[in-house]
């Protein structure tokens, strides 16, 4: 691992790691109605096309942060989908 793939490891991992709070409060109150449903579509959208650009570069801190938060908010979009 070079210099910019740690950075790209730290950074990956803080934007990532930011998510659980939402995640963890979604889970356990159901309450979903300060999320935005329109936020949070474009959101998981525009994540899912970040993997698949660090797939076509072969970029690992891209893939594998992106893989973890596209589960997360695919989570938040689910509750926010399902428990209105």
């Amino acid at each position: 691992m070079n210099g910019s793939d740690g950075v790209g490891y730290a950074a990956a991992a803080l934007t990532t790691v930011s998510f659980l709070p939402q995640v963890l409060r979604s889970w356990r109150t159901r309450d979903m109605s300060g999320v935005s449903l329109g936020m949070y579509s474009l959101f998981t959208l525009g994540v899912a096309l970040w993997l698949m650009y660090g797939v076509l570069l072969d970029a690992w801190p891209i893939i594998i942060a992106n893989a973890i938060t596209l589960g997360l908010a695919g989570v938040v979009l689910y509750f926010k989908l399902h428990h209105r």
